[in-house]
């Protein structure tokens, strides 16, 4: 952090994680110490590698205002990623409710009496942070292949998740192959079919119990008059 008079900046090195044909970008915090508004404005000696939002502004009292410095995508990496580019913040006093519009170049012009603070910034470039390597398989020493097994003989929870995910992954492919869906297709057209014949069997068989029940009931009934001619005529013969 630069603790200066009007504006206190963070950070006072601009450190860019360098990457090739990729926009980067970092911020600064500018706060205000002063009761007073307070301009301020950016300048680099690299103004077509560099945008700067807002390259100038007001800072008003007892509070922040925050820059972003961007960097263009770069096609080629500096030796040993050293960069001699630079920035310099200028802040100055202003009236108060002042706003962007009132910034001239004048106001930082220390020969015409201004009292104008600067600070000087440098620009960094770091290695982007790198993936966690993966742990090689057996890496810890008396593994065994199987997997790692707590004291009471149970297998790790967690490993027994993962394998079990990636068997149903694998497995999941298989299912939903054609020759399974033909497959699955073809039985559930059977059991469609099955189930109408049963249905059709059990509408046959109501309809035979039913005519066995008429034809009992017309057998009965016959068997009925007859016994009755019968005795009619086994009475008429007895009074004879």
């Amino acid at each position: 952090m630069s603790t200066g008079d009007l504006l206190s900046i963070e950070p006072v090195e601009l450190k860019f994680p360098f990457e090739l044909k990729k926009q980067i970008s970092c911020s600064l915090q500018l706060s205000n110490k002063t009761d007073s508004y307070v301009a301020f404005k950016v300048k680099t000696t690299n103004p077509k590698k560099y945008c700067v939002r807002p390259n100038a502004g007001i800072v008003l009292p007892r509070s922040t205002c925050d820059v972003i410095v961007t960097m263009q995508a770069q096609k080629e990496a500096p030796p040993d990623l050293q960069c001699k580019d630079k920035f310099l913040l200028q802040s100055v006093k202003t009236h108060d409710g002042a706003t962007a519009k009132d910034i001239n170049a004048e106001m930082f012009n220390k020969e015409s009496g201004h009292i104008v603070e600067e600070c000087k910034l440098r620009v960094l470039y770091v290695s982007p942070p790198q993936p966690p390597s993966p742990v090689p398989e057996g890496s810890d020493e008396g593994s065994s292949p199987r997997g790692s097994v707590s004291e009471n003989g149970n297998a790790n929870g967690a490993e027994f998740s993962n394998a079990s995910r990636a068997f149903g992954e694998r497995s999941e492919p298989q299912e939903k192959s054609p020759e399974a869906k033909s497959l699955i297709s073809k039985l559930t057209e059977e059991k469609n079919n099955a189930i109408q014949l049963n249905s059709k069997l059990r509408q046959e068989l109501e309809l035979l119990r039913r005519e066995g029940n008429k034809n009992r009931a017309t057998v009965s009934f016959m068997f009925v008059i007859f016994v009755g001619i019968l005795g009619i005529v086994l009475g008429y013969l007895m009074k004879k």
